[in-house]
């Protein structure tokens, strides 16, 4: 019984994610707006969609999920996902995904890999576009290296690198600007999150939410196309009590945090102090002193005074 609560729960999870991975992929599945997006990452300038060879292996499922978007363009093997919550695992998973991609494109491609010629292959790139809840930097690097357990300065003969931008509303302003579709999906999240804090139901906050974008010009034309499909997916996959479970929890998460940062601050300073005291201490040659100041905290808080170390 106590399994199936479990399992319960964490579909519950799975399910509060679903909608905004889903409503991702559902924007960027235009070439014209993934295109748009690609251009903005990488400070390029590409006109036409079909320069843009969509690659995604739709039948791949790993590690039950699904692949958001895989393209060829200007060279690059492009792997881009979506992500509700934070995973510091996608490394591996890219790993996995990226064999298969060149796996395909050595046999598209009829390239002899046992040859002595070497094979010329795009250069891959990993963008993982996060919009949880939890506070996260702009932009950093989650690479395979860190899962693995030898910590020696030998470099690893496998490496692959995830670059994470936060696409929350507010965070990555100047790529924001270069995507308007980005920016748009953006704002229209912020304003479900909103709404459904202050209104009574999601279906009320959803039809605000909604119908304050179309006004706005956030996503209109796509939301006018498809409202009712935007509608029924965040309402089949959409908990209301556990998103604000989920928020109160991560507040806590990161009070705790913040606590075992400042308390570990505090132990720092106190041993610096101590360093310093012995230092005095030995330099006078006053070991009973020394002795003392180890079990008394009380005559260790005075000799602190005594020499000024504060």
């Amino acid at each position: 019984m106590e399994k199936q609560k479990k399992k319960s729960r964490h579909n519950k999870q799975t399910h509060n994610r679903q909608y905004k991975d889903r409503l991702w992929r559902m924007i960027f599945n235009n070439k014209k707006d993934l295109l748009q997006l690609y251009n903005a990452i990488n400070h390029t300038d590409y006109q036409n969609p079909d320069d843009l060879e969509v690659n995604t292996l739709e039948d791949v499922f790993y590690l039950s999920m699904k692949n958001d978007v895989s393209f060829l363009v200007g060279g690059t093997m492009n792997l881009y996902e979506h992500q509700s919550t934070f995973n510091p695992n996608m490394p591996l998973r890219g790993v996995f995904y990226f064999s298969r991609l060149y796996e395909g494109y050595v046999a598209d491609n009829n390239l002899m890999i046992y040859h002595e010629k070497r094979v010329r292959l795009p250069k891959p790139k990993y963008i993982v576009f996060y919009n949880g809840t939890k506070n996260q930097p702009d932009s950093m690097e989650l690479k395979l290296s860190d899962c693995f357990e030898n910590t020696d300065n030998e470099a690893p003969c496998l490496e692959c690198t995830a670059t994470m931008l936060n696409i929350n509303y507010g965070h990555n302003q100047e790529l924001m600007k270069h995507c308007r579709r980005l920016k748009e999906y953006s704002i229209f999240v912020q304003c479900v999150r909103e709404y459904i804090q202050s209104e009574s139901s999601v279906e009320d906050a959803l039809e605000k939410a909604i119908d304050t974008c179309i006004n706005q010009d956030v996503l209109a034309d796509f939301l006018k196309k498809h409202r009712a499909e935007v509608t029924n997916m965040i309402l089949t996959t959409y908990d209301k009590d556990l998103y604000e479970k989920t928020l109160k929890e991560d507040a806590r998460e990161e009070g705790r945090e913040e606590g075992l940062m400042e308390g570990r601050a505090e132990i720092r300073a106190e041993l610096n102090e101590f360093k310093l005291l012995n230092k005095c201490l030995l330099k006078a040659k006053r070991y009973s002193d020394l002795e003392r100041a180890t079990e008394d905290i009380e005559y260790q808080k005075k000799l602190l005074k005594e020499f000024g170390i504060e």
